[in-house]
């Protein structure tokens, strides 16, 4: 416990001495702000000025959170709670933690088919962070999201509850051809498939390897891109005519990607960077 601890300022104090080796000093100031915001339920304008009293009750919040951050448990998990693309998505150790990137993905699904009112697929849905965010900004869509882990459809669900979306989740196996027949002249399908190869667990953080599925992260090294053939073969025989397809992926596989859509017959094809310059995303129309 916080030994003579009662304030926020203490607090403060406290997280300061024990996670600056941890964390950078601005890192610091977020994670106690969403810890804040979360234990008081006020705003962050409210926050700015928060100096309360703590009760014993706070301050075990506070005590198990630091532990837990110790032992580098993301702060997403903590909250039960992630941001993404100006949403909330609960989230657990069931499911990813969605990243930046990822939003640039919607993003430019959202800035090239707003009037679209045919159906969109996101095969791999995890918390259905994609496929919620695309039927909020996508009304005229039906929006379908495939997922083969139960528990992270229960994530999705409960989500899509949580946010008042139509979203139909369904359990299902991507790496299955003779499942996508149901999936029959959809109109776009976006992927942000498990693509990053077993060997590179030595060169991730801990906070990833101990607490994120790996089902979600990692592929076998002798085939990083199964998830994308077998997703592009399948929408060259099931997406409609004139649909797309578009897919995040690991930054030295975007060419790789680019050339299993071209095999395809996928045309109008662009590699795409995100804002941190790496080529991570990919997109094609089938025209066939």
């Amino acid at each position: 416990m916080f030994v003579g601890a009662n304030s926020f300022s203490d607090i403060k104090q406290y997280f300061k001495e024990k996670l600056l080796d941890r964390f950078s000093a601005n890192e610091l100031k977020f994670i106690l702000r969403e810890l804040t915001i979360n234990r008081f339920n006020i705003s962050k304008l409210e926050y700015i000025t928060f100096n309360n009293n703590l009760s014993e009750s706070d301050l075990l919040y506070y005590h198990f959170a630091l532990k837990r951050l110790q032992n580098d448990e993301p702060i997403q998990y903590i909250l039960g709670q992630a941001d993404f693309y100006g949403l909330s998505f609960d989230v657990d150790t069931n499911v990813l933690i969605p990243r930046p990137e990822t939003e640039e993905l919607i993003e430019w699904v959202v800035s090239s088919h707003s009037q679209e009112t045919g159906q969109i697929v996101d095969l791999c849905s995890g918390s259905g962070c994609i496929a919620i965010s695309l039927a909020k900004s996508i009304p005229g869509c039906r929006v379908l999201g495939l997922e083969i882990s139960e528990d992270a459809l229960e994530i999705a669900k409960r989500n899509n509850i949580k946010l008042k979306t139509d979203v139909q989740f369904m359990h299902f196996d991507v790496l299955k051809k003779d499942h996508y027949k149901e999936l029959e002249n959809t109109n776009i399908w976006v992927s942000n498939p498990p693509y990053i190869p077993a060997f590179e667990k030595q060169l991730m953080a801990d906070n990833v390897l101990k607490y994120e599925p790996h089902l979600a992260l990692f592929v076998e090294d002798d085939d990083p891109l199964v998830f994308y053939r077998i997703i592009s073969e399948c929408a060259r025989l099931f997406l409609k005519k004139d649909g797309w397809l578009y897919f995040e992926v690991h930054e030295d596989n975007s060419i790789r990607v680019k050339d299993l859509l071209k095999d395809n017959s996928f045309v109008n094809i662009e590699v795409r960077k995100d804002l941190q310059g790496k080529y991570r995303m990919v997109r094609g129309q089938k025209v066939l």
